[in-house]
């Protein structure tokens, strides 16, 4: 419901009540038709509700609604009284009249129970006073229910532009590691098609299947770990291709960890920096372990790998590990953490913690 049907919803509805109870009330304690009373109660509620309408205007021309309560509440009592004497002066002929003041109570009891200022307040005065405390019950509605709804709906509006936000740099973090990804993978390819061709078309049915996963994670922010090691394994074929006996390869994953869902391309993200910074560098190679666990309701995965002790400004850790950590933190907050591990001169770890609440 936009603004102006909602106002005007509660515009009928509010006035619409209290004429019913007015109405009802007359009823009860006046000696004249229903009929009238019907009409003069509804000619009534009708000037009030297009007395409010134009207060309304005049309040949004003035920018009520910004002002400090300090400020408003004066206006505010000002604006209830001259309303308060329109409506009340109105009523001078009318026989529903009585409603707003003290003519409908004969007990003695209830009259002495009241303030003997009251008590002695003229009629049209009172009926003033009455009408005047309803118009600044309709200002403090009016302006505390637009409040709330401008309050919620900037809340809105803020949320969609953090997600949307949120999604572009999602966005842009993926798109600057597939590059690596892919050209690594092309040049595995294109090294072994002049050498062994039968091995080069499974190269490619590899590397088709990896373009595939790339694309899709456009689309896609999470996977189950079944799905991304799989990826990991065509990745790592291709990699022992370049890499030969130099890239060894040892997981172990724990029942129940391959259904945790994990952001797509993290753990090849970890494993391509693992080859890259690691193993690709030294003559020997190493082993390149995979290590996934469930506990403390998250999954922790552990990449280790050999690297040089004395590693060249080239073969420091580049913007990949940052950008999967940064969509760590995006997508799971404080839950979830990318760590590498360094303290051993001659070995990385990668240390990562999802929650695993989201499963598949």
């Amino acid at each position: 419901m936009n603004t102006s049907r909602a106002y005007w919803a509660c515009q009928l509805l509010g006035w619409g009540l209290y004429g019913s109870s007015q109405v009802s009330n007359a009823m009860a304690t006046l000696p004249i038709p229903w009929e009238r009373i019907v009409v003069e109660v509804t000619v009534l509620n009708l000037a009030a509700i297009g007395l409010t309408q134009l207060l309304r205007e005049f309040m949004l021309r003035r920018g009520w609604k910004k002002l400090s309560i300090r400020q408003l509440l004066p206006r505010a009592l000002v604006a209830s009284v001259l309303l308060g004497s329109v409506v009340a002066s109105a009523m001078h002929f009318m026989a529903v009249a009585p409603l707003w003041g003290l003519e409908t109570i004969h007990d003695p009891a209830v009259l002495e129970a009241l303030p003997s200022l009251l008590v002695a307040m003229d009629p049209v005065m009172l009926r003033t006073v009455n009408w005047s405390l309803i118009f600044f019950i309709w200002i403090a509605l009016y302006i505390g229910i637009t409040s709330v709804r401008e309050r919620q709906a900037a809340e809105l509006r803020q949320s969609e532009l953090s997600r949307a936000l949120q999604a572009a740099e999602l966005k842009l973090l993926k798109s600057q590691l597939n590059p690596h990804f892919l050209f690594n993978s092309l040049n595995s390819v294109r090294a072994l098609i002049a050498e062994d061709p039968a091995r080069a078309r499974d190269a490619v049915t590899q590397l088709a299947g990896l373009l595939r996963y790339t694309l899709r994670s456009d689309h896609e922010e999470l996977v189950t770990l079944e799905r991304e090691l799989k990826t990991v394994g065509d990745y790592l074929a291709l990699e022992s291709l370049r890499l030969g006996d130099r890239l060894r390869v040892e997981l172990d994953i724990a029942p129940g960890a391959q259904d945790v869902r994990v952001p797509v391309m993290l753990l090849q993200t970890v494993v391509e920096n693992a080859i890259k910074h690691g193993i690709a560098e030294l003559p020997g190679g190493g082993v390149l372990r995979i290590s996934a666990t469930l506990r403390d309701s998250a999954l922790h995965i552990e990449v280790s790998n050999p690297r040089p002790i004395n590693p060249t400004p080239r073969e420091q850790q580049g913007s990949g590990l940052y950008n999967a950590a940064e969509r760590l933190r995006l997508l799971f907050g404080s839950r979830a953490s990318l760590e590498l591990d360094l303290s051993q001169p001659d070995l990385a770890i990668a240390r990562i913690r999802v929650p695993s609440e989201v499963e598949a």
